[in-house]
């Protein structure tokens, strides 16, 4: 099983830019996915944004064209860039890790995921 630590959360401008780290501790999968998922308190958690091992990204239709999901595997860390936040982005955010290449398809399913983060509070003021 994966260990994960996010961090890099904060409170942020509406307009700004912030990005959270999330380091992986374990023996990573062969095949995998890893990604970015949110909830506000109340609310059901949502994903955000996802990679896997063959190079494929996807992105919730909210964030796409402003969010950025990449890893550097020499720091065993995955990253979400956050550009042009709104304060409907603010969220506990969640690091998340699963056995396999993302699902055939454009959405990200939570049950894929099987490894996950304490997560890192994010706070877009107006």
């Amino acid at each position: 099983q994966l260990h994960l630590v996010e961090s890099g959360g904060g409170s942020v401008q509406s307009g700004g830019t912030l990005e959270l780290s999330c380091l992986v501790s374990g023996e990573m999968y062969s095949s995998y996915s890893m990604g970015w998922f949110r909830q506000v308190q109340g609310k059901q958690r949502e994903a955000v944004a996802a990679l896997d091992s063959d190079g494929h990204e996807r992105f919730a239709g909210s964030v796409q064209g402003r969010f950025q999901i990449f890893e550097l595997k020499y720091r065993k860390t995955l990253y979400l860039r956050m550009n042009i936040v709104k304060p409907e982005d603010t969220a506990m955010y969640y690091c998340a890790a699963g056995p396999d290449v993302l699902e055939y398809g454009w959405s990200i399913k939570e049950s894929a995921f099987t490894d996950w983060g304490q997560g890192t509070q994010v706070t877009v003021s107006s």
